[in-house]
Formats: C-alpha cells, sequence, structure tokens
C-alpha cells in the first residue's frame, strides 16, 4: 500500500516519463505503441517501478530489453522534467505490463464459451 507522498510521486512520473517516450521512444524502437500505465514508488522514493504497455509487436521483451539498455537516457530526460518537484531523482526499472494483453485473452476464451453453448 503506497501512501499519498509515493502516489503523488508516482502519478508525477508517470505523465511526464510518457512525454519522455513521446520524445525519445522513436529513437529507442522501432513500430512499437508504448505506455505507462502505472508506476510504484519505493517507501523511500528512491526507486521507481515503471509498468509499460507494449502494443504492435510480438517480441514485447526485446522492447523492455531496448528501454533498459537507453536507461541513463531516459532518466535524464525524465530528470530535466521532475527535478523541480523532487529532491532526488529515483532510480527507474521497467516492467512490462501484460495486463490488457490477458484481459483480450479472457474475452477471447468467454466468446468461444457463449459459441458453444
Amino acid at each position: 500500500m503506497q501512501n499519498k507522498r509515493q502516489s503523488q510521486v508516482g502519478e508525477l512520473i508517470k505523465r511526464n516519463f510518457s512525454l519522455v517516450l513521446q520524445e525519445e521512444g522513436s529513437y529507442i524502437y522501432k513500430n512499437a505503441l508504448v505506455t505507462v500505465t502505472r508506476v510504484l514508488m519505493s517507501p523511500d522514493l528512491k526507486y521507481a517501478k515503471i509498468y509499460l504497455s507494449v502494443y504492435n509487436r510480438d517480441d514485447k521483451a526485446m522492447v523492455i530489453q531496448e528501454l533498459n539498455q537507453e536507461k541513463s537516457r531516459l532518466k535524464n530526460g525524465l530528470g530535466t522534467r521532475i527535478r523541480k518537484h523532487v529532491r532526488r531523482i529515483p532510480e527507474i526499472d521497467f516492467f512490462l505490463d501484460d495486463t490488457l494483453d490477458e484481459m483480450s485473452r479472457l474475452n477471447e476464451l468467454f466468446d468461444e464459451l457463449k459459441k458453444e453453448d
């Protein structure tokens, strides 16, 4: 359970990191749509877990790997945007959020069950 400050900083990072991805993302990955779904902060606000959804690519883990290779560049872009709002720019880690993929898979299974009935 995150406290109020963790939620506020997480939302700040979520909004600003999505802008960084709009600017820098096309240089890092090709033909993919990447969205920031959620950001979880550590209690001391030193670490941020950024969950990303990837569309239009079959190799979603490869996109996360490409982002990890450019982590310092992305962190610098994020730092220039949020430096006036936080004392310390957090370390960032990227994780694949496959919630929407699972939801569509379950919807397909339910549709198949309805067809059988």
